[in-house]
């Protein structure tokens, strides 16, 4: 096992982020409660068509932290790559993936940290992540936004629940390096949401291969972070095709944790169940079904 000389590295995987970097990296750049953290900043850009790679260039010119500032380029397409080149070239014990329209308050690495020397047996942990939206959210948001990756689940910390799904999403995630390296493998099924379909599930996979291997994974409510939500992002089309991502994804994931004479099984079960919750959907709109 690879001896790490970090405590902890923020890993921002982009793409063609160079108009929302900049609020990320002023968010680390003004960190409390660090003095005591070895720490890293790299950007994984992608393969960005954009001024990503200048925009951290400049960034890197004036760089005047006691931590450093590092950028890479991976230019295989996809959010998995992204992030096994961050694990690849992350020198931290602990490494928080935070996306680049993810705003982190600025005791965000020190209450990573806190937790993760509490809680040993947690092989990743996920904050509150809250909505900073463009405009106001429509009527009954509450029911979608978890597609959106908003999680506020109360004051306490507590376990997730792998077994139903019910994990934090990648947007702001810890993960302990050692138990990655121990649990997660190089190949994985889900790249990001690529193609047509936009398929979702990557952030899921990597949790459900740490909890197969015994690790836990939190909730820790000191961890704060915002979501940049612009108003595209509320829009019918983009909410469909964000949710059938999601949702096409299911079968596949619950997969991970079962023995092959149970997979028809599940498989039947889901179908019911879905099948079961869009009648019941169409009963409670049937008389707005447009």
């Amino acid at each position: 096992m690879e001896n790490f000389s970090l405590d902890f590295t923020v890993a921002i995987p982009t793409y063609n982020g160079e108009n929302r970097l900049p609020k990320v990296l002023e968010r680390l750049q003004s960190q409390t409660g660090v003095e005591n953290i070895k720490w890293e900043v790299i950007v994984i850009d992608n393969n960005s068509s954009d001024k990503t790679a200048e925009v951290i260039r400049e960034y890197q010119k004036s760089w005047n932290h006691d931590f450093p500032l590092k950028y890479f380029l991976e230019r295989k397409q996809g959010i998995t790559y992204a992030r096994l080149r961050a694990i690849c070239e992350a020198k931290g014990q602990l490494i928080g993936f935070i996306d680049d329209d993810i705003l982190p308050t600025s005791d965000w690495v020190k209450e990573a940290v806190i937790f993760g020397k509490a809680h040993p047996h947690a092989g990743a942990w996920g904050g509150q992540i809250h909505g900073d939206f463009e405009i106001d959210p429509p009527e009954k948001f509450a029911r979608i936004k978890s597609f959106l990756a908003i999680r506020e689940r109360g004051s306490q910390p507590h376990l997730y629940d792998p077994n139903n799904l019910s994990l934090p999403p990648g947007a702001a995630l810890v993960f302990r390096q050692e138990a990655w390296q121990k649990s997660i493998p190089m190949e994985l099924i889900f790249k990001g949401r690529l193609g047509k379909l936009k398929l979702a599930g990557d952030d899921f996979e990597l949790l459900l291969h740490l909890h197969k291997a015994g690790w836990e994974i939190w909730y820790n409510p000191a961890m704060h972070t915002y979501h940049q939500i612009p108003q595209w992002r509320l829009e019918r089309n983009y909410l469909v095709t964000l949710a059938r991502g999601c949702g096409l994804c299911v079968c596949q994931l619950r997969f991970i944790n079962t023995n092959n004479w149970e997979k028809p099984v599940v498989f039947i079960k889901i179908f019911l169940g879905n099948l079961r919750r869009i009648l019941h959907h169409l009963s409670n709109i049937r008389d707005n079904i447009k």
